[in-house]
């Protein structure tokens, strides 16, 4: 994955910190979209062992959360950065703590997979959750590169796709209320598919924050509350008021 560069402080060390607690971050995202990936896979192909595992994953994603607060935190205290290089600091808190929420998703998705594979499978092994769950991770996985590309013009784009998201929550909501009122034997499933489906809901609106502060990181406007054109209004504006090179 391409990362900026950081490599602009007198100090040299300053600059390692900054790049080496940014690694960290990106690191924790792959530990997190790896978790995802494999309570997903739990999940279609009825793996109970493997969802069950997916909170071993969780105390990783947990341990990683709190040793780059403290470092972050360390880093404000010794260094005292300013403009640039505090929203760094504020959006990596700000993103750990998303990336620690979608792992809490990621777990309980694994823990009703586990459930789901005792019950009997519908005939199209969870397509639509696939799909929605093939969406979601695309998000994740495209919020970090925006993040290790400091990329904000990417960062909105992803944060766009979270609609598509909420439509696709939607739909399989109401199948799974369709389900239960033609035939009640579906009902526990189909609750268990719903919680399914909200928790990968929630995981596009943590990758759709991760997207928000990458904005706020590289324009230094928080653009959270605010609609998504209104954004990319704004982002335009600056670029038409940032002087040309040379």
């Amino acid at each position: 994955m391409e990362t900026a560069d950081l490599s602009h402080h007198i100090s040299r060390r300053f600059n390692e910190d900054l790049e080496r607690v940014r690694t960290q971050v990106l690191s924790m995202g792959g530990v997190v979209e790896a978790q995802l990936a494999k309570s997903l896979t739990a999940l279609t192909e009825g793996d109970s062992a493997l969802g069950e595992s997916v909170a071993v994953d969780d105390l990783m994603v947990n341990s990683m959360e709190v040793s780059i607060d403290e470092e972050c935190s360390r880093i404000l205290a010794t260094r005292a950065p300013a403009a640039g290089d505090l929203r760094l600091i504020v959006a990596i808190i700000k993103t750990i703590t998303d990336l620690e929420r979608i792992g809490d998703e990621g777990e309980k998705i694994g823990y009703l997979a586990s459930r789901l594979a005792v019950m009997e499978r519908p005939e199209n092994k969870y397509r639509e959750i696939k799909h929605l769950g093939k969406l979601v991770s695309e998000m994740v996985h495209e919020s970090l590169d925006a993040f290790a590309r400091m990329d904000a013009t990417e960062a909105l784009r992803v944060a766009r796709r979270d609609r598509f998201v909420d439509e696709e929550y939607e739909s399989i909501q109401r199948q799974c209320i369709t389900f239960m009122m033609e035939d009640p034997r579906t009902i526990r499933r189909a609750l268990d598919v719903m919680w399914v489906v909200r928790s990968l809901e929630r995981i596009g609106d943590h990758a759709k924050n991760i997207c928000e502060y990458v904005i706020y990181m590289v324009h230094g406007k928080d653009v959270r509350h605010i609609r998504l054109d209104d954004i990319e209004r704004h982002l335009s504006d600056s670029g038409a008021r940032r002087p040309q090179a040379g």
